[in-house]
């Protein structure tokens, strides 16, 4: 049976930079010293330089320059309503590079992940309707499955492509992971959302044997490991907690997931945090270069939620060296979604 291939990627950012504003204001909301002493190691340690926001960063005592965050943070239908008035001009910034016009003709499919924010009639529907698809393509949304969910949209592209010779699948993943900073003064949430950040990706999915083959994909949930990433509706925004077990039990876990990658020449790994590429290098026993994308990738952009893995894709597939590659991305259940392909 024919493989698909991912053809092309473009990805895009907000224009705000937030990450040192963030590490500047954190600590003011943490009434503990030795919390605050902390925070400002882990920042250090963190390895990100470059966080991009929806939200414009205050140039004084504030975090965002619109009060977004103000005396008081605003309730999830406040924060929806603004994923609803970003999430169309960010996903439009990936989707021009991606030369989308050029493409509208071919595209059957079109494919959506998001764990940030909802509305209906939803994002979808305004990118077919802003670059003339046609009103027949066939849209499907991946929705609250978090980072890993890029990993199940190229894995549902790879299903259609097989089954249909003449699919072109448009994939779209977009996050808008800052506008649910939590009120909590809580040093473990602060840690979490040091690493958060907003972006878009967007690639197209075809049979023509170009870009980087799509050439299987397997699937690991790590036993009683539930608790440990979750992600909630709460009534202001959504509520994230990520475990600090979690990069021990990932890196305990590695060598028993299941995807046979011994050799892999290409790693393109999600970038969940510092911690995470530690546990998946020393997991594996892989050098040092391996994780080289998802480290760069960190640094200049943070974690973005599901895009953030297409980043390292978009990475492996301009470097253009052939050979063949594992991809891991991890997020609730404690679940890891694994690709072998091949750059071609």
């Amino acid at each position: 049976m024919r493989d698909a291939f991912l053809n092309r990627i473009a990805t895009a950012t907000p224009p705000h930079d937030v990450h040192a504003k963030f590490v500047e204001y954190a600590p003011s909301r943490l009434a503990d010293v030795r919390q605050r002493s902390l925070f400002a190691r882990m920042a250090a340690r963190a390895q990100i330089e470059h966080r991009y926001s929806v939200l414009p960063a205050h140039p004084g005592q504030g975090l965002d320059a619109e009060g977004f965050y103000g005396d008081r943070f605003p309730s999830t239908s406040a924060r929806m309503e603004r994923y609803a008035r970003e999430a169309l001009p960010l996903a439009r910034r990936a989707l021009d590079r991606l030369r989308l016009r050029e493409e509208a003709g071919r595209i059957t499919h079109l494919i959506l992940t998001s764990c940030t924010g909802f509305y209906a009639p939803g994002l979808d529907l305004e990118i077919m309707q802003a670059y003339g698809l046609r009103e027949s393509v066939e849209r499907t949304i991946v929705g609250f499955m978090g980072c890993y969910a890029a990993m199940n949209a190229l894995k549902l592209a790879r299903h259609i492509v097989r089954s249909e010779a003449e699919a072109c699948v448009l994939v779209v993943n977009l996050e808008l992971c800052t506008l649910h900073l939590q009120e909590e003064a809580d040093l473990e949430f602060m840690l979490s959302f040091l690493i958060f950040a907003d972006g878009c990706a967007a690639a197209l999915v075809s049979a023509q044997p170009e870009g980087i083959a799509l050439q299987g994909f397997a699937t690991a949930v790590l036993p009683e490991s539930a608790p440990h990433i979750t992600w909630h509706i709460g009534d202001a925004g959504f509520l994230m907690h990520l475990s600090g077990q979690v990069p021990g039990l990932l890196e305990r876990a590695m060598p028993t997931l299941g995807m046979p990658a011994h050799n892999a020449v290409h790693w393109a790994v999600h970038p969940g945090g510092r911690t995470i590429l530690d546990a998946v290098e020393n997991g594996l026993q892989l050098p040092a270069e391996a994780l080289a994308p998802a480290r760069g990738v960190l640094r200049d952009y943070g974690n973005m939620s599901s895009a953030t893995v297409m980043f390292v894709w978009q990475r492996l597939l301009e470097a253009g060296i052939p050979g063949p590659g594992c991809g891991m991305a991890f997020g609730p259940g404690l679940t890891a979604e694994m690709a072998r392909f091949e750059v071609v």
